[in-house]
């Protein structure tokens, strides 16, 4: 996998966030023109694009303001059982530090914090702009 593309209304806010969780700013930039057009389909196609990087340099997530066209569509809040994009999960050292340190963005649990099995704490959070966001902490 290359990356996860989330589109989101507040670009600066989303990096920062994404950057508390511990990714890194791998790079941000304009992004336009014809083969913009042509790989997404959207013609006149301007964005700000920001690539952030997992820790471990394996993974990617693409953050992107679209300033034209205008968004079209808004599933920020869509329920877990949706179709189409659902979340992105993370690992986390410690899950109890890590929801303290989001709380300052505006991140809320959505259920419970949950321990599955011996293995995995889990929570569902609501990011900025309510980006539903996954987070596991191992326990093995």
């Amino acid at each position: 996998m290359h990356n996860v593309g989330i589109v989101v209304e507040d670009l600066d806010v989303a990096i920062d966030f994404f950057t508390e969780l511990g990714l890194e700013l791998e790079g941000r930039a304009p992004i336009e023109g014809p083969w913009a057009d042509g790989v997404t389909g959207l013609r006149g196609q301007r964005v700000e694009m920001a690539m952030m990087r997992t820790p471990d340099g394996h993974n990617r997530l693409e953050i992107t303001r679209f300033l034209a066209p205008t968004v079209i569509a808004d599933h920020r809040r869509a329920p877990v059982n949706s179709l189409g994009y659902l979340r992105v999960m993370f690992n986390v050292g410690d899950l109890a530090d890590t929801l303290a340190r989001l709380a300052k963005y505006g991140a809320e649990v959505v259920g419970e914090v949950v321990d599955y099995e011996d293995i995995y704490r889990l929570c569902y959070i609501r990011g900025p702009e309510g980006i539903l966001i996954g987070l596991a902490q191992d326990l093995g």
